[in-house]
C-alpha cells in the first residue's frame, strides 16, 4: 500500500460510487466529471490499496473481494465528511457558551436592557458577560478573543474591523429642572457661552465633540466641567447650574428639562462590531441579529 498520503476526499468519492454503480460513465455523470477523470482516479485508487478494486465486464465493473471488504468504511468516510460540510442548525436553546461584550456605559445603558432580556428569553442557559469598553486596548481586546461584540460609535473601534449601524443618535440640550432658566428659549449664543459639562470617555479633557459645531457658527463654548460616563453626567447637570448635550435615547429623566432650543446639532451612529474571525460564527451571528432587530425588525444583520 503507498499510505494515505495518496488518498484524498475525490478518490474516496469515486470508491464510493463505483461501489454503488459498477459502472463509470454512470458515476461521472452523478459527479458531474469526465469518464476519464473517474478513470484516472481509479487508477490512483488501485496504487494506494494495492488491489485491483474492479475488474471489467462488458456492461460494468465487478468489484474484487477486497473492494467490497472497504464498502462500509468507506460509506461511513463519505457520511462523516458530509456532516462535517453541512450547514449546522444553530438552536439557542441549547447553547450553554460564554459571551463577552464590550460596551460604552451609553449602550450599557440603552441597548444591554432590552438585549439582556431577549438572550434571557431565547437562550436561557448563555452566559453573557459585559465589560466596559476600553478605547486604546480593544484592538488587542478583539484580536485575542477577549471580547466577541462591541456595542459603541465607531469613533472608537479600528476601521478594519466589520462594523454594523444600528441607529442614528441625535443631541439633544438639557439643564436642570430647578434651572432658574429651564423655561427659557435659549439662542445658540446664549447656550455657547452658559457654563456646559461634557462626557469625554475617550480623553480626560476640556474639549467636547460637538466643538466643531460651535466653532463653525463662530462660538467657542463655556465648557467647565467633564465626567467619563454618561450615567454620571445626569446626576452632575441635575445638581449644578451646567447646559450639556446629552443623546436622545438617554431622556427623558424627571431630574432634567430639555431646552426651548433650535439647535441643529450633528448626529452620530452606535454600532455593533466585531472580528473578522466571528463573521460566520452561529452565536455571534444571531446574537448581532438580535441587537440589530431592536432597532429594524424587518431588515435585521444577519
Amino acid at each position: 500500500m503507498s499510505g494515505i498520503a495518496n488518498l484524498d476526499i475525490k478518490q474516496l468519492r469515486v470508491l464510493h460510487f463505483l461501489l454503488i454503480e459498477h459502472n463509470v460513465s454512470k458515476v461521472a455523470a452523478q459527479m458531474g466529471i469526465s469518464q476519464q477523470a473517474v478513470s484516472d482516479q481509479l487508477k490512483k485508487l488501485r496504487h494506494t490499496f494495492n488491489d485491483r478494486l474492479f475488474v471489467r465486464k462488458s456492461n460494468g465493473l465487478i468489484p474484487t473481494p477486497y473492494a467490497l471488504s472497504l464498502q462500509n468504511d468507506v460509506a461511513n468516510i463519505i457520511a462523516q465528511v458530509e456532516k462535517l460540510v453541512a450547514p449546522k442548525e444553530f438552536d439557542p436553546g441549547s447553547i450553554s457558551e460564554v459571551f463577552t461584550i464590550c460596551a460604552t456605559d451609553y449602550a450599557q445603558s440603552v441597548i444591554l436592557p432590552n438585549l439582556l432580556a431577549k438572550l434571557r428569553s431565547q437562550a436561557p442557559n448563555l452566559k453573557v458577560i459585559v465589560r466596559d469598553i476600553e478605547i486604546d486596548n480593544l484592538s488587542q481586546l478583539l484580536d485575542s478573543a477577549e471580547i466577541d461584540l462591541v456595542l459603541s460609535f465607531p469613533s472608537f473601534v479600528p476601521s478594519k474591523y466589520p462594523k454594523h449601524v444600528l441607529y442614528t443618535e441625535t443631541h439633544q440640550c438639557v439643564v436642570s429642572k430647578t434651572h432658574p432658566k429651564a423655561e427659557h428659549r435659549w439662542t445658540m449664543e446664549e447656550i455657547a457661552s452658559h457654563p456646559q459639562l461634557i462626557i469625554s470617555p475617550k480623553r480626560a479633557n476640556l474639549v467636547g465633540s460637538a466643538d466643531t459645531f460651535f466653532k463653525s457658527h463662530g462660538l467657542k463654548r463655556n465648557i467647565v466641567m467633564t465626567v467619563p460616563f454618561f450615567a454620571a453626567a445626569a446626576e452632575c447637570i441635575a445638581s449644578t447650574d451646567v447646559i450639556a448635550l446629552l443623546p436622545s435615547k438617554l431622556l427623558p429623566n424627571d431630574n432634567l428639562k430639555v431646552l426651548n432650543c433650535q439647535l441643529n446639532l450633528p448626529t452620530f451612529d452606535v454600532i455593533t462590531a466585531w472580528h473578522q474571525r466571528s463573521d460566520q460564527d452561529p452565536l455571534n451571528r444571531w446574537i448581532r441579529k438580535q441587537v440589530s432587530a431592536l432597532y429594524d425588525p424587518e431588515n435585521a444583520a444577519t
